[in-house]
């Protein structure tokens, strides 16, 4: 596995150096927000343009960069009347694959919400495009930028339990019925499965704490409460999630009503993996918990860290090196810096920047193309495995030359 450097997020005054970037954006849905933190007019970069087949989505894309950006109603055309150095793809997972190379072979920079793709060869046909077409692709795993995980790696790093064996990994997606099983993510056929969509980030983060890919996986999971419910009556062509998002009333989760028509992904499931070099992790994903965040613990040679809570100020990471019984009392205790503004915890925006820094200079990024690749693969590979009964199922590797074009920096 490939170590990236560290990369600080270009100050505004760094943006203003040359002419603002022309930015698009194909997607206005749920996660389209992420695109204004790159709307920075006269300071670097500026959307100014944007695709969506639903026109009664471009009211917000008026209102989020001004009433002069484009709108078009598809991204062929918007494509044809635009220069643009770069497209934020915001899209459905499912679209993720053709958009992106549609777009690397058209020369242009592209940021690909995650997952890059719902299938291993799919995710192989974007590298593929992106290296030979030379244009630049950047996925966003926000989560490489989140505090908690930035800590948990420096403490890795810098060695406070030895080396790395174990990562664990509890993920209790407390909204899940509101979040993933009311519109397109309900259906296979646009995700692969929530353990891949959802599971994508958390993946990602358990190869980079390792520092090692999945090589081998065993799973198992099942549609456990949400395919009792029969009222499959949908949501209202154009909805987004905070449309129909009520905290108070949808609970306990057999109470839903709205789900999507198809519902056939797992809302519980559970995978074991063999990393690179003897590493061993797991992974546990629950869409109906009543509270809703991520438990890592990472086990090294020489002690364990935990984090408790997964963003905010009331985060903490804790490492016990010292022989025991149970104790609460860690040996260290590194609290989570006070979040950041904009989405999940400050992440996004450091994302943006990191992006609009590659777009503009190249250069090691945080995020890789091959670590998303490879976060897709070990998912696709533990679906496989739970719907044919825990079979153990061998991961596919990228390329070798794949990786190391991307190793480079895409240069």
């Amino acid at each position: 596995m490939t170590d990236t450097s560290v990369v600080s997020p270009a100050s505004a005054a760094d943006r203003a150096h040359t002419r603002d970037l022309r930015l698009g954006v194909i997607g206005l849905g749920l996660r389209a927000p992420l695109a204004q933190e790159a709307h920075h007019p006269g300071e670097g970069s500026a959307v100014v343009a944007v695709a969506d087949t639903a026109p009664g989505m471009f009211g917000r894309a008026r209102e989020w960069f001004g009433e002069d950006v484009h709108t078009y109603s598809g991204h062929r055309e918007m494509l044809d009347a635009e220069e643009l150095d770069a497209v934020f793809v915001i899209t459905p997972d499912h679209t993720h694959e053709a958009l992106a190379v549609e777009l690397l072979e058209a020369g242009v920079a592209v940021f690909v919400e995650k997952p890059l793709a719902i299938t291993t060869e799919g995710c192989d046909r974007v590298l593929e495009a992106a290296r030979t077409g030379g244009a630049r692709l950047y996925v966003g795993h926000n989560m490489r930028h989140m505090p908690v995980v930035r800590v948990m790696r420096d403490l890795i790093k810098r060695g406070e339990i030895g080396e790395v064996k174990a990562v664990w990994c509890r993920h209790f997606v407390g909204d899940g019925g509101d979040f993933y099983f009311k519109d397109w993510h309900a259906d296979r056929r646009n995700t692969t499965s929530l353990l891949l969509q959802k599971g994508a980030h958390d993946l990602d983060v358990i190869h980079w704490l390792a520092g090692a890919y999945t090589e081998r996986v065993t799973a198992l999971g099942g549609l456990t409460v949400y395919g009792d419910i029969a009222d499959r009556s949908g949501q209202a062509p154009g909805a987004v999630m905070p449309d129909w998002y009520d905290q108070e009333n949808n609970w306990p989760p057999l109470s839903q009503t709205g789900l999507n028509p198809v519902v056939d992904v797992e809302d519980l499931s559970m995978m074991v993996m063999r990393l690179e070099g003897g590493i061993h992790a797991s992974y546990q994903q629950c869409h109906y918990t009543p509270d809703y965040w991520r438990n890592y613990t990472v086990i090294g040679t020489e002690g364990r860290l935990e984090n408790f809570g997964d963003h905010g100020e009331t985060a903490e990471v804790r490492v016990w090196k010292r022989r025991s019984g149970y104790r609460a009392d860690a040996d260290l205790v590194v609290p989570m810096p006070s979040p950041g503004e904009g989405g999940h915890g400050g992440s996004d925006p450091m994302l943006v920047a990191e992006f609009l820094r590659f777009v503009r200079s190249g250069g090691a990024t945080d995020t890789s193309p091959v670590a998303a690749r490879e976060a897709v693969a070990a998912g696709v590979a533990a679906t496989a495995s739970l719907r044919e009964d825990g079979r153990p199922v061998t991961v596919s590797r990228v390329a070798p030359d794949l990786a190391e074009y991307f190793a480079g920096g895409q240069s």
